[in-house]
């Protein structure tokens, strides 16, 4: 006789129960960069909004931001630690190729022996682990998740390039997600273009550098190529991401989309047509471009300055180096 698996089923809904946020140690004005790229601090102002960019010491890690990030929003959320039985990191600047940041992370934070794993879906990450969290608790495989986008770029910046240096910062922002009574995060709609990889991303591989034939490999970027693909490609997602939740623009409380470029943001803001009610996150102006721990960032300010958006819905919307993208309607704890 065949015996029947047992499969487990868990809550219908889930939702981001809290936020927790790390930024790096130092704030560097443009006044500090502009030698290198022979450029000047209006020049960046126009092109990307950028005033300060948060930057952490030599000796801190991605590993660290992920971990303070981490242990604030398990605190803001009110639950035990030990709770947490799933715990995902995504960051394209692991300081090591193994072990994962997660792994490390989920011990810091008190939550061993949590299942733990990294992501590497650059700066939609978070929206990617969002959705993953989601799905794995409502499969009954976690009760509580933990969410984390960090990143140390400046470990991989080099200050001559023109291109995205001066772009890039340091942090990571955490969320908590957990079973709820009312659905609180909608179907992500995400994919990916490999045909692009080389628009953005490494420009040299470790093995390379390893071998003496390249320098240590840093960040690159096709600007105006970026810019484009971001503005009217992503704006089409944003767009079935709200069509996915079964709301309209006016019925949001912010969005939120990735800090890659200010102008991007007012861009976005213009296609999606959004009404002067819906509060934007503009959080590179201070913070600059953290990759995967932008959005979550960018929400943490947002629910400080912003207390009113609480308990509304926010469009959420990462897009970056793959290429890849994700987004998705939230409601905001």
């Amino acid at each position: 006789m065949t015996r029947t698996l047992i499969q487990p089923t868990g809550p219908a809904h889930t939702r981001i129960l809290a936020y927790g946020a790390a930024r790096g140690e130092n704030l560097v004005p443009n006044d500090d960069l502009i030698a290198a790229i022979d450029s000047s601090d209006e020049w960046i102002r126009q092109r990307t909004g950028i005033v300060t960019r948060a930057r952490a010491n030599a000796q801190t890690t991605a590993v660290d931001l992920a971990s303070r990030a981490g242990a604030e929003a398990i605190a803001a959320a009110g639950i035990d630690p030990a709770q947490i039985d799933l715990v995902i990191v995504t960051t394209i600047t692991n300081p090591r190729q193994t072990p994962s940041v997660s792994a490390i992370v989920a011990d810091r934070v008190g939550a061993n022996p949590a299942a733990a794993y990294d992501v590497n879906a650059a700066c939609a990450g978070f929206a990617y682990g969002v959705a993953q969290a989601d799905a794995l608790i409502r499969a009954g495989a976690a009760s509580y998740a933990l969410v984390i986008g960090a990143e140390k770029l400046s470990d991989i910046v080099d200050p001559t390039d023109r291109s995205i240096s001066f772009l890039l910062g340091d942090g990571a922002g955490a969320a908590v997600i957990g079973p709820s009574d009312f659905p609180g995060i909608g179907r992500t709609v995400w994919g990916s273009d490999g045909s692009k990889a080389d628009v953005v991303g490494m420009n040299h591989t470790l093995v390379e550098f390893r071998d003496g034939l390249a320098p240590w490999p840093t960040m690159r970027q096709e600007g105006p190529t970026v810019f484009r693909w971001a503005v009217w490609e992503m704006a089409k997602v944003a767009h079935q991401a709200l069509e996915a939740a079964g709301i309209e623009a006016s019925d949001l409380a912010a969005f939120i989309p990735h800090q890659a470029n200010m102008r991007i943001i007012d861009q976005f803001a213009k296609q999606l047509k959004l009404p002067e009610s819906v509060v934007i996150a503009r959080d590179i102006e201070t913070t600059g471009n953290t990759s995967a721990a932008s959005i979550p960032l960018a929400t943490h300010r947002l629910l400080r300055e912003h207390p009113e958006v609480s308990g509304g819905l926010a469009l959420q919307i990462g897009f970056g180096a793959g290429l890849v993208f994700g987004a998705q309607v939230v409601v905001l704890p």
